[in-house]
């Protein structure tokens, strides 16, 4: 390739990564998956419109394999464990026997309804059978719906690739013909188990490299977390174990750690999340033409409405019934199994291993997520208010960052106060941090200054907290409990455990940094909220500030 011809890759390249970004708020305008116009601009770009001749899928599946290990790693790093582990066990259910339901329900009727092969059903039931991560994490955190049913559904699609990912490389592969029941659920325990292991083992070593190394750049930690969860994913796949499972496990392990800067971690993995799935989308296009889709039509109207009307519901049905589900949430997930990309890649694996029938099997897939995303997303708000599981706003969560300085063995806390958080109205002195930490910094409206114990706090603060290493832990768990209840939060719970030594300050100034607001001057300015030289009353703040 000259250096021209690069030139052009660079211009075409970046040209339809910004119309993708463009497409995410058209998409968001009209209610309607943006997957949908992705796979459009491919269509555009491909024989049918700019001429564009692209026909290898051996590059789609290996590109779309690694996007989606990018995807589930922004998946895993950005869901909450506190709301998936209650539902944790449903979720997997629905990621292996609900699977499992739905192939082969889907498999026997495109078997009974369609001139195919018993090995061309099995692959259809088999690719569009999972629900697709990248649909349900773009629709679904647009909606307000109960965090139960939202954390159900994006566990689910997260773990239940793998089984369909081992099942379909088998179906491919040259073992069908000597396929039987033990071959199978020995291949899916084997790949399954590694996967999670090596997941939660690279895991651990990038948490315990994380919170003990000072990296000299905040851009170092977001990278350095996203390439742990593709490390996950690089292992899985050269130890035998499912890659998929492996990245995921391993980002949900990191999402969920005490990370740096989580949030700036969560920011760039979303970044990266998006293009993935632009170029993932526009790539399948690219793949698919025009003119074969409407010959697959009818079929993929056959098995669209077989999956989504019969199989789907049935496998929620059956998952759900040991946990007593109501029946209005079951029907709600069962509209809510989105499809998308995972179901395409997974089509052109056929495709790459030169089946017969395989570039049919892509088309009648391809067409099936088009056509049912067009109905499922934008109807998914209006289901969710008929089945009364939307939700009411709630107050943001508080998201506080931390960076590490290693020598001096404290943290630096750093966050915003949000809309709706009842650490708005909150006077310093009521806050009452644990140990060493202290709130150093307060910048509002554009203006930096050091609070004093009367300093009021304001919705859109943003708050600089110093804390040594051994009480950083506990000043967060501090600040989330006023954020949730307010002043009176945890009232009695004093801290009797300030550490001794320089700094620590006697019993007569510990309770003079926690005297009533009111007995202090306050003008309500940036700075002058308390008495000048109030400062010099709190002796950590001179020491850290």
């Amino acid at each position: 390739m000259t250096p021209a011809d690069l030139n052009v890759v660079l211009l075409v390249g970046t040209g339809v990564l910004l119309i993708g970004v463009g497409a995410v708020r058209v998409s968001t305008g009209l209610g309607l998956p943006s997957l949908l116009l992705y796979l459009a601009i491919g269509l555009a770009i491909g024989e049918a419109g700019l001429g564009v001749d692209f026909t290898d899928a051996d590059l789609t599946a290996t590109l779309g394999s690694l996007a989606l290990g990018v995807i589930l790693a922004e998946g895993g790093l950005t869901t909450d464990w506190k709301v998936v582990r209650p539902v944790s066990r449903l979720a997997l259910v629905l990621a292996s026997l609900g699977v499992l339901v739905s192939v082969a329900v889907t498999t026997s009727l495109a078997y009974l309804l369609l001139d195919v092969d018993l090995r061309t059903a099995v692959l259809l039931g088999a690719v569009v059978s999972s629900t697709d991560a990248a649909a349900v994490f773009a629709v679904l955190r647009q909606m307000r719906i109960l965090p139960r049913t939202r954390a159900v559904l994006e566990a689910e699609s997260g773990f239940n690739d793998p089984p369909v990912i081992i099942l379909v490389t088998l179906v491919v592969s040259d073992q069908w013909d000597s396929l039987n029941a033990g071959t199978v659920a020995l291949g899916f325990l084997q790949q399954l188990v590694i996967g999670a292991v090596i997941g939660v083992l690279v895991a651990k070593v990038g948490r315990w490299v994380l919170t003990r190394t000072a990296l000299p750049s905040t851009g170092l930690y977001p990278l350095s977390t996203m390439a742990f969860a593709l490390l996950a994913y690089g292992i899985a796949g050269v130890a035998g174990g499912s890659p998929f499972l492996a990245v995921y496990v391993a980002a949900l392990v990191l999402g969920n750690a005490d990370l740096p800067h989580r949030t700036a971690t969560r920011g760039f993995a979303e970044g990266l999340a998006w293009m993935a799935q632009i170029g993932l989308f526009v790539l399948l296009g690219l793949l698919a033409a025009p003119e074969r889709l409407v010959d697959a039509l009818v079929p993929a109207l056959v098995v669209g409405v077989a999956l989504t009307f019969v199989a789907r519901p049935l496998s929620v049905v059956i998952c759900s019934a040991p946990f007593r589900v109501p029946w209005r949430e079951q029907a709600f997930m069962s509209w809510a199994g989105l499809r998308g990309a995972v179901p395409i890649v997974l089509a052109t694996m056929p495709m790459s291993a030169g089946l017969d029938g395989a570039q049919r099997v892509f088309d009648v897939v391809f067409l099936l997520v088009v056509v049912f995303t067009l109905v499922q997303g934008p109807t998914l708000p209006w289901f969710a208010d008929r089945t009364g599981v939307g939700a009411p706003s709630h107050t943001k969560e508080l998201a506080i960052e931390f960076a590490p300085f290693e020598e001096l063995k404290a943290t630096m806390l750093s966050l915003d106060v949000p809309p709706g958080s009842r650490l708005a109205g909150v006077h310093v002195s009521e806050l009452r941090l644990p140990g060493d930490a202290v709130l150093s910094l307060v910048m509002r409206d554009k203006v930096l200054f050091v609070p004093g114990p009367g300093t009021q706090l304001r919705t859109g603060d943003h708050l600089l907290i110093a804390a040594g290493d051994t009480h950083r832990a506990a000043a967060e768990e501090r600040l989330r409990e006023i954020s949730r209840g307010g002043r009176l939060a945890r009232w009695h719970a004093e801290d009797t455990a300030r550490p001794s030594g320089p700094g620590a300050g006697t019993a007569s100034e510990r309770r003079g940094r926690t005297r009533p607001p009111g007995e202090e001057h306050r003008t309500g300015r940036p700075g002058e909220d308390a008495p000048h030289g109030s400062r010099a009353t709190d002796p950590r703040r001179d020491a850290l500030v």
